[in-house]
């Protein structure tokens, strides 16, 4: 059972539990610590799990932990557990978790009550945390890009500056987003007034400002309104016509420019997806250099913000039918394959292609034994029959591939 499987399945139990769940401590046996151990780390090994955890604060206070993680030693993960009744409301909890952060040199501390989970750092001030999540798990309504964002925190994946690069996006964007959000529901005095002194000739009175909200709210409904509907019908004109998009596509930064400014939407599928690529090709590659780029009719995603090197491309507008385009590198160049997804998560399935993809561009070639460089190890070896090629630089289509024999001829 992969990472996302484990996360849904301890999900789709919680429920039934809650009930027999009394006490703070039973929350944490029954929902964190099943929590934690999905994210591979061994609750039961006391160096790499501590519960209780000693934080020294000053010289006559002496705080303890619930749980820390533990990696070389050190504390990575500190985790401070409330009852799954409590709506982590209050600023007691924050405030202890703030202590327990100042007193390590841990960077992600945790407040939960099994069902919700806040994830916290210090992006604004060094070793002090900071008063808002960077990311939140919510057990009973899980979504897809969260649980993408969720394994860079597992023991397999954790890589705290790549974690922190990201953690600094996610916090900023998601604020953004609930103060839009707020503002199309209850648009402020000053929303409405950076409208109304754009297009009113007059002084905002009172009752100009009153009118102006109801004006406001209307246009921003339609706006949305009318992107939904030009998405709807660019993707249906498509599947209409069944058109494929030439590779100039990939290869034309004049196009994407003039498309990214003809009213391009990207959507929360599309940012998933990203999240999910950057996920698998991290193995191969630093996360920070798969970019993407959207346009009209695709959202591109490319190394190193690179046309002219496309990982794949999403078909998300059309909800209702998924595609991702997958790029084979033969003898007369790319091809873009299309394939059906059920779900964004199915992008896992492709993982192998989409690193094949990468290290053609890298000029690697993964082997059976090793990744082997071809500026520094030999081409081939002389064995029965001949040479042997041990390696074959992807950007030539038409050496051997890996254990070819090569018959020596006379002269």
């Amino acid at each position: 059972m992969d990472f996302i499987d484990q996360i849904k399945a301890l999900s789709s139990n919680l429920s039934s539990q809650l009930d027999r769940i009394k006490t703070e401590e039973a929350t944490k046996t029954s929902l964190i610590m099943p929590f934690i151990q999905a994210l591979g780390y061994n609750v039961f090994d006391i160096n790499e799990v501590v519960p209780e955890f000693d934080a020294n604060v000053g010289a006559s206070r002496k705080y303890k932990l619930d749980y820390a993680i533990i990696q070389d030693g050190k504390p990575i993960i500190l985790i401070e557990c409330k009852h799954h009744a409590d709506k982590l409301a209050n600023d007691d909890a924050h405030s202890q978790l703030f202590h327990y952060f100042a007193a390590t040199k841990a960077r992600i501390g945790v407040l939960t009550n099994g069902l919700m989970y806040r994830f916290y750092s210090d992006l604004v001030e060094p070793n002090k945390l900071d008063e808002k999540p960077f990311l939140e798990i919510d057990m009973l309504n899980l979504q897809d890009g969260a649980i993408a964002e969720l394994k860079r925190l597992s023991k397999q994946s954790f890589d705290i500056e790549e974690i922190l690069t990201t953690a600094s996006e996610l916090k900023y964007t998601r604020e953004i987003q609930r103060i839009l959000t707020d503002e199309l529901n209850a648009p402020s005095d000053e929303f409405i007034r950076f409208f109304a002194a754009q297009v009113y000739p007059g002084r905002i009175t009172e009752r100009v400002k009153e009118e102006f909200e109801g004006f406001v709210k209307r246009a921003f409904r339609q706006f949305i309104r009318e992107q939904i509907s030009g998405l709807l019908q660019s993707a249906s004109s498509l599947a209409e016509s069944g058109s494929t998009e030439p590779e100039q596509a990939a290869e034309s930064p004049s196009e994407d420019e003039d498309q990214s400014s003809n009213g391009v939407v990207t959507t929360e599928e599309e940012l998933e997806g990203w999240y999910i690529v950057k996920s698998i090709l991290r193995e191969s590659i630093e996360a920070s250099r798969v970019a993407m780029r959207d346009v009209m009719t695709y959202c591109g995603i490319l190394l190193d913000d690179n046309n002219r090197k496309p990982i794949c491309r999403f078909y998300f507008n059309n909800p209702e039918r998924l595609r991702l385009g997958l790029f084979d590198h033969g003898v007369e160049g790319k091809n873009e394959e299309k394939v059906d997804l059920g779900k964004v998560d199915d992008l896992y399935q492709f993982a192998d292609r989409l690193k094949k993809t990468v290290e053609h561009y890298e000029g690697w070639l993964r082997t059976p034994r090793a990744l082997v460089n071809p500026k520094t190890k030999p081409p081939c070896r002389y064995g029965e029959g001949g040479f042997q090629v041990l390696w074959a630089d992807l950007s030539s289509n038409t050496i051997p591939s890996h254990g070819t024999s090569l018959p020596l001829r006379a002269g």
